[in-house]
């Protein structure tokens, strides 16, 4: 059994991370949180303490690291005796963390694919370019790393396993939709870090389709969905993280994630975009001073934390999944709605990081447990879905599935 937790990051998922790993420190230990900011991590635990989310007298710390550095995260971990690092840092760190943990022989989980910050969307598959590079030091290790462990990806990949698992012989789809139909009240804001959410969208859309890798343009394909409870919402096909572990796993299915953005979003990014200002190329003003457009726009852009307050409405993120079953078509979603105000009521973030930030402490203590510490690098549909399905419907992230039958809690499919 592994104790005691140590999460990278300081951002609105590391909130979120820390009052769950908080609401759960009998099962996780002793917790410690760090960034290179020492009083963001702070700011968090004092959050923690306000809503008096220890759910039993213990450890809770403050440090400061620089996630680049892996000597220096590898320090920290021995220093305070880890045994699970939960990475909601920025993407860019995504390497060196990990390969602390191979030399510190502790458990890893992060929630996105690693990016290199002088490069845009490369050639697929991106967990090709970079973590699975480290597969087998991680086997040789003995060291458990779940990849992209947050919502999508993560829960999503989860879904995917479940329904094919669950209600097919063969998969020959699986769309996954992300729609966000909540109001911040900003005239323009990102729900996470602005560079990364941009970075997303600026490359090539990839999907994974008749077998082969399809390239298109942001925004070019569109068509709307008629979700529970979010109701009609148009999407646009996205290239995004977990395609590219599922396209591996499920080679015979077509997969797309679709992605919710309202006509405003879509406007104002395609002017940033016309301007140049998206680039994370630098340039030089004319008074002689080099700036990274990209970062200069996440300069002025409001922090995806302070929306929390002000955020209400809902979101709806699932799968559909299609195929045949004893010679028949089938299809299913599975998929999770979550609150905006409920989850600023809980834990001072919005729906957003909520999402994002749950289901890593829930891995985090299956890999406590020994559930899911498998001592090898896995993405999350490598993993049973059902143990986490069942924790998070007692922590915060209940599983749903409509299929042909009706509308039901997965667990009673």
């Amino acid at each position: 059994m592994k104790r005691n937790v140590l999460i990278i990051g300081a951002g609105g998922v590391a909130q979120v991370v820390a009052h769950k790993c908080a609401q759960n420190n009998d099962v996780l230990g002793d917790l410690h949180i760090a960034s290179r900011t020492v009083a963001k991590c702070e700011a968090i635990i004092e959050s923690v303490h306000d809503k008096s989310a220890m759910k039993q007298d213990g450890v809770f710390k403050a440090h400061a690291v620089d996630g680049m550095d892996t000597a220096a995260v590898a320090d920290l971990i021995t220093a305070t005796g880890v045994q699970i690092v939960i990475n909601v840092g920025s993407p860019f760190v995504n390497m060196t963390v990990l390969e602390a943990c191979i030399q510190t022989g502790v458990a890893y989980i992060d929630t996105a694919i690693h990016e290199d910050p002088t490069k845009i969307c490369e050639t697929p598959p991106w967990y090709g370019n970079y973590e699975w590079k480290r597969k087998d030091a991680c086997s040789a290790a003995g060291v458990t790393a779940i990849l992209g462990a947050g919502f999508d990806p993560g829960m999503v990949n989860a879904f995917a396993r479940f329904a094919v698992d669950e209600f097919m012989d063969e998969v020959t789809s699986i769309d996954i939709v992300d729609i966000n139909a909540g109001s911040h009240g900003k005239y323009f804001s990102t729900n996470f870090d602005p560079e990364i959410n941009f970075r997303e969208f600026t490359g090539t859309v990839y999907s994974w389709q008749q077998g082969a890798w399809q390239e298109n343009k942001m925004f070019e394909v569109g068509r709307e969905w008629d979700l529970p409870v979010v109701g009609k919402q148009k999407a646009y096909m996205s290239g995004h993280d977990e395609v590219h572990s599922l396209a591996a796993n499920y080679p015979e299915a077509d997969i797309r994630f679709w992605m919710g953005f309202g006509d405003h979003y879509i406007n104002v990014f395609t002017v940033l975009q016309n301007l140049g200002l998206l680039s994370e190329q630098p340039v030089v003003t004319a008074e002689g001073l080099e700036v990274v457009p990209l970062k200069l726009v996440k300069a002025v852009l409001p922090d995806p934390s302070s929306l929390a307050p002000n955020y209400t409405g809902k979101t709806c993120i699932g799968d559909l999944v299609k195929g045949t079953k004893d010679g028949e078509d089938v299809e299913v979603f599975v998929y999770n709605v979550a609150d905006h105000k409920d989850a600023y009521n809980e834990v001072g973030s919005q729906g957003i990081s909520y999402t994002a930030g749950v289901p890593p402490v829930a891995m985090a203590m299956l890999v406590a447990d020994g559930t899911y510490d498998k001592g090898v690098m896995l993405n999350v549909e490598e993993l049973d879905p059902k143990p986490l399905f069942t924790l998070l419907d007692t922590i915060g992230l209940p599983t749903r599935v409509k299929d042909a039958n009706g509308d039901r809690e997965w667990n009673r499919a």
